[in-house]
């Protein structure tokens, strides 16, 4: 018989699993489901003696915690609830595995099958709370379009000043100030944070487009692996970027992700960096990157050799938290793009005289 550790991870394990969301219940309708599955528990316990021993613990986790939802101010505490919901997925694991008594097993079969079914309602609630809270969270604007959509129909009618380039990323280019480093040149800080490279995609058209840009400079990347993003994902977000913004007139400038470095987690927990953003992910993407830039005549811009130090990670005096650049890390930054810009404005302006 599995132990109940075991137990609860394959439970965890079908939680991530595909169930369909549905309706999100009221407080009364869900605390009724969940005494009806606390009373299922119990019922299917007392005819399965295997189970009553084996499975108390998993049934006696369920109880308390229904009851510690009911006196919660929140009936919907989706922490609560997902352990109810580990605690429920685990007995039915059990009790697929313990033999029936032959004279129940009828009534048993019909117990565990709206137990089954219960469980399946209060799941389906479940997913739906939790669609809710992230449609809250997010609103109609998941990629966060409106951020900067008064100011570039502001910069749209001003008169033109000469090629304007597009900074695309998340808190690593929003904490750049462009003004600073490059004074008087037409470049454009589109940097939100926190943004993954499927928002940044969904920003290319009224970010970099529609701002009637001559060249965007993409960096993104670095959340993506912290949420977990696989490579794959990464990878074709970041290549749409780039064929939508060709495909406009825009040159692509592709830049590598940057570096991290670990050196200050003594100082706090969370400035463990690699932890979340594995060095050689970072290396290989990188890699594929310049690659892809070779492949489609783009321009590879590469910061994570230029602060890269002698052990591979974010050089310690060019950022405060091994992630985020300082002043002297976008000092480094802005010595490697600014050749790299005037470089690619040469061979677009060569590309446009031949056409």
């Amino acid at each position: 018989m599995p132990s109940l550790s075991v137990l609860l991870v394959t439970a965890a394990v079908f939680l991530t699993g595909s169930v369909a969301s549905g309706e999100m219940l009221s407080g009364r309708e869900s605390a009724q489901l969940m005494r009806r599955i606390s009373d299922l528990l119990e019922v299917t316990r007392i005819v399965m003696p295997e189970l009553s021993r084996a499975g108390a613990p998993l049934a006696e986790n369920f109880r308390q915690g229904v009851r510690t939802l009911e006196t919660a101010p929140n009936p919907h505490h989706s922490g609560i609830v997902y352990g109810l919901l580990l605690n429920a997925k685990a007995y039915l694991l059990l009790s697929d595995t313990l033999p029936k008594p032959a004279e129940f097993s009828e009534d048993i079969d019909g117990q565990l099958a709206d137990l089954r079914e219960s469980i399946r309602r209060l799941e389906a609630h479940f997913r739906a709370t939790l669609d809710s809270r992230e449609e809250l969270v997010l609103g109609s604007d998941r990629d966060n379009v409106r951020r900067y959509a008064d100011e570039n129909r502001r910069i749209g009618m001003a008169a033109d000043e000469g090629p304007r380039v597009v900074f695309l990323g998340d808190s690593i280019t929003a904490g750049w100030n462009l003004d600073q480093y490059f004074i008087g040149k037409p470049y454009y800080n589109r940097g939100i944070s926190g943004q993954i490279t499927g928002q940044l995609l969904g920003r290319a058209k009224p970010d970099v487009l529609d701002l009637r840009a001559s060249m965007v400079i993409v960096l993104g990347g670095t959340n993506d692996l912290a949420r977990r993003v696989p490579d794959a994902t990464i990878r074709n977000n970041l290549e749409a970027i780039g064929m939508i913004a060709e495909s406009s007139g825009v040159h692509p400038i592709m830049a590598s992700i940057l570096p991290v470095h670990d050196y200050d987690r003594g100082a706090d927990p969370r400035f463990h960096r690699s932890r979340l953003r594995d060095p050689a992910r970072i290396i290989g993407l990188n890699q594929w990157l310049e690659t892809l830039c070779k492949q489609k005549g783009w321009t590879y811009l590469d910061y994570h050799r230029a602060m890269t130090d002698s052990d591979g990670r974010l050089r310690h005096d060019f950022s405060d938290d091994g992630l985020h650049p300082n002043a002297e890390g976008y000092k480094a930054m802005a010595l490697v793009v600014q050749p790299v810009i005037e470089s690619a404005m040469r061979v677009t302006v060569r590309r446009s005289r031949r056409r």
